[in-house]
């Protein structure tokens, strides 16, 4: 593991802490579009228990979030079809960053600047434990799953593809 370094709050870790969630802190080396994948081998986790917070839209550039397993991309077909949508697309990086107040790379789905849905892939919730940004690139939190269906009322999807 690496060494503890103490990692300043963001939005996402004040609102962790405010509801009394415990979490690990894991920074690392961040890399430019190096993604989850960069940050699961930089951490030694499986790249699997390591989410990404994606900030996409639907068909009415209405913003929502999708949280997907490092090592997966979303069908926005099949998501589409179970969140009700004619069609969702990823929101292009200065959009996602409005939405979100982070910046891509370092988008955590807690204490974003506006209120989206978020969607899970439901095989995320059976994880005991995940690593998910917490608000700046380079740094993860690992927390339980579950707190993203009791925080964010995170409802399960299932949209995964493997990459």
């Amino acid at each position: 593991m690496t060494k503890k370094t103490h990692v300043s709050e963001t939005p996402a870790t004040q609102l962790l802490r405010a509801n009394g969630i415990a979490f690990s802190e894991h920074p690392y080396e961040y890399v430019e579009h190096g993604g989850a994948q960069h940050s699961a081998e930089a951490l030694g986790l499986d790249p699997f228990s390591v989410v990404k917070t994606l900030v996409m839209q639907d068909q009415d550039a209405k913003p929502l979030i999708v949280l997907m397993h490092g090592n997966r991309t979303v069908s926005t077909k099949n998501l589409a079809r179970q969140i009700g949508a004619k069609s969702v697309e990823p929101c292009k990086p200065e959009v996602a960053n409005r939405h979100s107040g982070y910046l891509v790379g370092g988008t955590s789905p807690f204490g974003t600047r506006r209120a989206m849905p978020v969607y899970i892939e439901s095989t995320i919730l059976e994880l005991p434990r995940i690593a998910i940004n917490g608000g700046r690139r380079g740094y993860l939190v690992g927390i339980d799953p579950q707190v993203c269906v009791r925080l964010l009322d995170a409802k399960p999807v299932q949209c995964a593809l493997a990459e």
